[in-house]
């Protein structure tokens, strides 16, 4: 019904919290207990100073480029939350919030970030592919995966999230439409945060919405406010609701804004002005959560401090790690491209060791 109520071709966002923090569809409001909704807060928390720290370990020359995710914390927590942990995550590279939802080890994600080999090693308990930079070539993963769950009788959905550029790809065409005629058990979640790096969304597709792009592959599709955690968590357990019932793929997009840049290599504000950033900076979906709580007397302004100070800590207590024992080493570079080194990997490996032998560098 969900679906239906916010038909994509109606134009109606969906919103059960508003910017002010007041319910305003109390009919769709998620059955979460207090413990529930304080631990979604402290993810998206625990999100933004990991988030925070990295940009400045990056900005201080300690970590390489960085994709920061300030701004998108409800986006990925409320629909992280949503899975099941026998349900897989396939991630593009904007999901900071996803993957610390889903129980990864923010040593791990930081060591991706340092260049580490070991920041894609996901442990086997996890099911979470690692990151995908190529645009929306992750999505036929996704779909893959799925589609091999239900001809092995499984009861596992997959759950793909990508940004609003992607939808202009083909791979995303080609997922969508093999998803929707196979009925697989797939929720595609696209991030729209405005901006395809420095294009705006309304320069790289003339589609109203991107969640209406769903009709023309046979499957229902929402666009649902993405600074609104209550109704990301709502909208994307329906859709995996949905697709564990058989009833195939959904189409979520995320309405949301991108407060920083698009990675540390890039200058936002050659494609965009202060003004528009300022306006999204008080939609915060983090300030929007936290006065719901406050409000509700989940939570007060001291326990809130005390919650920052513990997440910033864990986020220092990393990347001390990462920087202590995230020295990638010459022979992992080479070994682990496949599962067994190959002849030409090997003898390029070898040639390397002997140059930097010459250079006194080994």
């Amino acid at each position: 019904m969900l679906f239906k109520n916010y038909n994509p071709l109606d134009k109606k966002m969906f919103q059960i919290m508003d910017e002010n923090s007041n319910i305003k569809n109390e009919e769709y409001m998620p059955d979460l207990n207090k413990e529930e909704l304080l631990t979604m807060y402290e993810n998206m928390i625990q999100t933004r100073e990991a988030d925070l720290k990295a940009l400045m370990y990056q900005r201080q020359g300690r970590m390489l480029t960085y994709a920061p995710n300030i701004g998108q914390e409800a986006a990925q927590v409320g629909s992280a939350f949503a899975l099941e942990k026998k349900d897989w995550m396939v991630p593009s590279f904007r999901e900071l919030g996803a993957w610390l939802t889903r129980g990864a080890d923010l040593k791990m994600i930081y060591l991706y970030w340092y260049g580490n080999e070991f920041g894609s090693h996901i442990p086997e308990d996890l099911k979470i592919l690692p990151v995908s930079v190529p645009i929306a070539s992750h999505l036929n993963h996704a779909v893959g995966i799925s589609w091999a769950s239900t001809l092995q009788g499984k009861d596992e959905v997959s759950i793909a999230y990508f940004g609003d550029g992607a939808t202009s790809q083909g791979d995303f065409h080609e997922a969508m439409n093999w998803a929707g005629a196979f009925n697989t058990p797939t929720v595609f979640l696209c991030q729209n945060n405005q901006f395809a790096i420095s294009v705006p969304r309304g320069s790289q597709t003339s589609s109203e919405t991107i969640a209406q792009k769903a009709v023309a592959y046979g499957m229902p599709g929402i666009q649902v406010d993405g600074n609104d955690i209550l109704a990301m968590y709502v909208a994307t357990k329906t859709a995996i609701e949905r697709a564990r019932r058989g009833e195939g793929p959904t189409l979520i997009e995320a309405y949301t804004y991108r407060i920083g840049a698009h990675t540390t290599s890039d200058d936002p504000t050659r494609y965009r002005t202060d003004d528009e950033v300022e306006v999204w900076k008080k939609k915060d979906p983090i300030d929007r959560m936290k006065k719901y709580l406050i409000d509700k007397g989940y939570l007060n302004e001291e326990e809130n401090d005390r919650l920052v100070e513990k997440c910033g800590k864990i986020a220092e207590e990393a990347f001390k790690y990462v920087e202590t024992n995230g020295k990638t080493k010459l022979d992992d570079i080479f070994k682990y491209h496949y599962k067994e080194i190959t002849p030409q990997l090997l003898e390029q490996m070898e040639e390397y060791k002997e140059f930097l032998n010459e250079r006194g560098e080994l």
